[in-house]
């Protein structure tokens, strides 16, 4: 039992073979897009039929402009550094769902939602690119797919720990310390660089997209504001803090004026 596991473990790290291509580095994936994609559009739809999804509205219209404004740059992008294609099997999609948590996700394969607690947040249609490009980048980096593979390897772990200690004393022991090690240690700071990669991406393709990358960091000021303190420390945290996201966004934004100005954008919104 002990080598099955070994041996499964094994394999699934060789096959997680899959290069971020705004990165260039190898990704923790072994899930293809055929077997996430299908799932993700089945819940998202699921999700859309039952919450209320405004339609018809400025704000509803700009998100999906936006949203196809950021992706339509994504794709230049890759079209431009050698992944035609890359985006075949992708389909946008950006709901403004009525809900006044501040908040906006997407799904793999491009299933995005807003809602409408965050548009105070985002103020204007370069607020709501931040977002977007985001949440945009999250797809593009199979951000999904990997949150799964990790947690599919820290349950094999935990499986061929229980299997190796017979005592059941040892046994409890072991599972509290690999539960708090394993994700303080492990989930929560794969996490935040998922956070912190696509903070990055999203600021390249939404300046390719000709929205000025300046205003990223003038939300997360704004974000914080609203946050009144009150977010936990970073490192519990599966984002990185506020004051992190800032200085980051900050330090990133001539580099994403550069990439864009490869592209013919030298204006921004």
């Amino acid at each position: 039992m002990k080598k099955f596991i070994l041996a499964i473990a094994i394999f699934l790290g060789i096959a997680a073979c899959k290069t971020n291509p705004f990165t260039g580095k190898s990704t923790l994936n072994f899930y293809p897009n055929s077997q996430v994609f299908p799932m993700a559009f089945a819940q998202y739809d699921q999700f859309l039929n039952e919450n209320n999804v405004v339609t018809g509205t400025s704000e509803a219209e700009m998100i999906k402009r936006v949203g196809q404004r950021i992706a339509s740059a994504s794709e230049r992008w890759l079209n431009a550094n050698g992944h035609p294609g890359y985006l075949k099997d992708y389909k946008w999609e950006y709901n403004l769902v009525k809900d006044e948590t501040v908040n906006a996700w997407c799904m793999p394969g491009g299933k995005i939602v807003f809602y409408t607690g965050i548009l105070p947040i985002t103020q204007t249609e370069t607020g709501v690119a931040v977002v977007m490009g985001h949440e945009v980048a999250h797809a593009l980096a199979d951000h999904g797919a990997q949150r799964m593979s990790a947690g599919m390897l820290q349950q094999i772990g935990a499986v061929a720990g229980n299997v190796a200690i017979q005592d059941p004393q040892k046994r409890n022991t072991f599972n509290q310390a690999y539960g708090l090690g394993s994700t303080l240690g492990v989930m929560l700071p794969f996490s935040r660089s998922h956070e912190t990669e696509a903070d990055r991406i999203g600021l390249q393709i939404m300046a390719i997209a000709g929205y000025n990358p300046d205003e990223a960091a003038n939300l997360w000021r704004r974000m914080k504001a609203k946050a009144g303190g009150q977010a936990p420390p970073e490192f519990l945290s599966t984002h990185p803090s506020n004051d992190t996201r800032i200085n980051n966004l900050t330090a990133w934004a001539p580099a994403a004026k550069q990439e864009a100005a490869k592209f013919g954008v030298t204006s921004f919104k």
